[in-house]
C-alpha cells in the first residue's frame, strides 16, 4: 500500500453547485476523521460540518462518504467530499488537506496508477478511461467504452495463451529431447501451423488502416484551392460561427486554421489552408508551404475552385472532393464535382454528408481494436517473432523457444502482465488531475 494518501478534484474547475474532491491510501479515515470529527459508516453519505484541524474553523458544511479498501477503483481505502462548488470553499479545504501529515495533491493520473499497480484495472482499461474522459464524440465514446469493457484486453489475453501454449509445446522438447518417454514431436509442422496462425490472426488486427488511433485523434478534411477560391467563408459556414477572416484581398490567409466537427459522432477537423499560388511574399510562401504539408497528411483534402473557373489539380491527391464554390455567383458544377454556396447554403448538406462518407470509410463506427501507437508497436514486434517461428521449420529448437517466448512477452507489455512500469508514466501523462 502507498505511503502518501493522495486527494484532488474530480469536478471540473469554476462556480458550480458541488465540488467533489477524492482521497486515496492508507490515511483516508484519519482525514475524515480530522476533518469531520468522526468517520462515518462506510460507503453511505453523511452530512457533516468540515473544520480546520488547526483551529477548529468551520470550512464546509459537506457530504461525506468513506469506502474502506481493497473494493474501491483504487484498490485502497477511498473517500469523497462532497462541497459545496465555489471557488473559495474549494481552495481552503485543498489547502488544509495539503498541510495534513503524509498527505498530497495527485498529480495527472495517479488514481488511476494505483489502479493498476494494485490490480483493479490493466493499461489498456486505463487507456479508456482516459480516452472516455476525453471523448468528443458518440464514436470516441463507444471506442472508449469498448477498451475499458476489457475487448482488446480480452482478445490480447487470448493471444498470449497461445503464444505460451506453443512454447510450452517448444520447450517440453527441447528441455526432454533425450527422455524415452518424450514424444519429440514438439517441433513438429503442427506447432509452426499454431505459430503461422497466431501470426495471421495479429496481422489481421494491425491491418486496420489505424481506426482507432485516428478517431482519437480526429479527421482531418483539409481545405485547399487558389486565393479567393472561398476555403475561409466556406470553412465558416460549415462550422457555422466566424472561425477564419474573410476578405476579397488574395492572401489574407497565412497560417492553417483549425475547426473540430461532429458529424455523424465522428470527429472531423476541417482546416482552412493559404491559398495556393506563386508569391515573392515571404509570410505567405510559409504559410503555403505549411498547405503542402497538410496535404500531405489529410485524411480528406477538398478542392475548392469557383465555379465558371478553370481547376488546376496538379499535385492533388486524385482521392480529393472536387468542390465548385460561389453557385450562387452563376455557373453549375460539372460531374464529378459537388456545387456549394456558403452564401446561401447550397450543396452545403450534401458536401457534409459527402465529407462523413469518407470518414465513416476511413475510421468506423469505434470498433477498432487498437488505440494507441503503443499497442501496435508490441503487436507488431510480437507478429514478427511469429513469423520467424513460422518460417523456421528445422531451425535450432532454441531459437524457435527464443522467438515464441520473445512474442509472448510482447502481448504481455500489451496487457501489463510484463513491463507495466515501463509505460506508467507516458500511459498517465495525458490524464486529468483526479483521475
Amino acid at each position: 500500500m502507498a505511503a502518501e494518501t493522495l486527494f484532488a478534484p474530480a469536478s471540473g474547475f469554476g462556480r458550480a453547485a458541488i465540488c467533489v474532491l477524492r482521497l486515496t491510501g492508507p490515511s483516508c479515515a484519519e482525514v475524515i476523521a480530522r476533518l469531520a470529527g468522526s468517520v462515518p459508516e462506510p460507503r453511505r453519505l453523511s452530512l457533516r460540518r468540515l473544520r480546520d484541524p488547526a483551529d477548529g474553523s468551520l470550512l464546509d458544511q459537506a457530504l461525506v462518504v468513506h469506502m474502506p479498501g481493497p473494493s474501491t477503483f483504487t484498490g485502497e481505502d477511498m473517500a469523497e467530499l462532497h462541497l459545496h462548488g465555489g471557488l473559495a470553499v474549494r481552495a481552503v479545504v485543498l489547502r488544509v488537506l495539503a498541510g495534513l501529515p503524509d498527505c498530497r495533491m495527485a498529480e495527472p493520473g495517479d488514481f488511476a496508477r494505483r489502479a493498476v499497480l494494485n490490480g483493479r484495472l490493466g493499461p489498456t482499461e486505463a487507456e479508456g478511461i482516459a480516452d472516455l474522459v476525453d471523448a468528443e464524440t458518440e464514436a470516441q465514446r463507444r471506442q472508449a467504452l469498448r477498451q475499458l469493457d476489457g475487448a482488446l484486453a480480452r482478445q490480447v489475453a487470448a493471444w498470449r495463451e497461445e503464444a505460451i501454449a506453443c512454447l510450452a509445446g517448444a520447450e517440453a522438447a527441447l528441455d526432454f529431447a533425450d527422455e524415452d518417454d518424450v514424444d519429440d514431436a514438439g517441433l513438429d509442422a503442427a506447432l509452426f501451423a499454431r505459430a503461422g496462425a497466431l501470426a495471421d490472426a495479429i496481422r489481421a488486427a494491425l491491418a486496420d488502416g489505424r481506426r482507432g488511433e485516428r478517431l482519437r485523434e480526429g479527421f482531418h478534411a483539409v481545405l485547399v484551392g487558389a486565393p479567393n477560391a472561398g476555403k475561409s467563408t466556406l470553412l465558416n459556414a460549415l462550422s457555422r460561427r466566424d472561425a477564419a477572416i474573410v476578405s476579397s484581398r488574395p492572401g489574407t490567409t497565412r497560417d492553417a486554421i483549425e475547426v473540430r466537427c461532429d458529424l455523424g459522432g465522428l470527429p472531423v477537423i476541417l482546416v482552412d489552408t493559404a491559398g495556393l499560388r506563386e508569391t515573392a511574399d515571404e509570410i505567405e510562401a510559409q504559410g503555403i508551404a505549411r498547405t503542402r504539408r497538410h496535404i500531405e497528411r489529410a485524411d480528406l483534402v477538398l478542392v475548392l475552385v469557383p465555379a465558371g473557373e478553370e481547376a488546376d489539380l496538379t499535385d492533388l491527391p486524385p482521392s480529393a472532393l472536387r468542390v465548385r464554390t460561389k453557385c450562387d455567383l452563376g455557373g453549375s458544377a460539372q460531374e464529378g464535382w459537388l456545387g456549394v454556396s456558403a452564401l446561401t447554403g447550397e450543396g452545403l448538406p450534401a458536401l457534409l454528408a459527402a465529407i462523413e462518407a469518407r470518414a465513416q470509410a476511413d475510421l468506423g463506427a469505434g470498433e477498432a481494436l487498437l488505440t494507441r501507437e503503443r499497442h501496435r508497436l508490441a503487436l507488431t514486434r510480437c507478429r514478427d517473432h511469429l513469423d520467424a517461428v513460422a518460417a523456421g521449420v528445422g531451425a535450432p529448437p532454441e531459437l524457435v523457444c527464443e522467438d515464441l517466448r520473445l512474442a509472448a512477452r510482447a502481448l504481455g507489455e500489451v496487457g501489463g502482465q510484463v513491463g507495466v512500469e515501463d509505460v506508467l508514466d507516458r500511459l498517465f501523462s495525458g490524464f486529468c488531475i483526479g483521475k
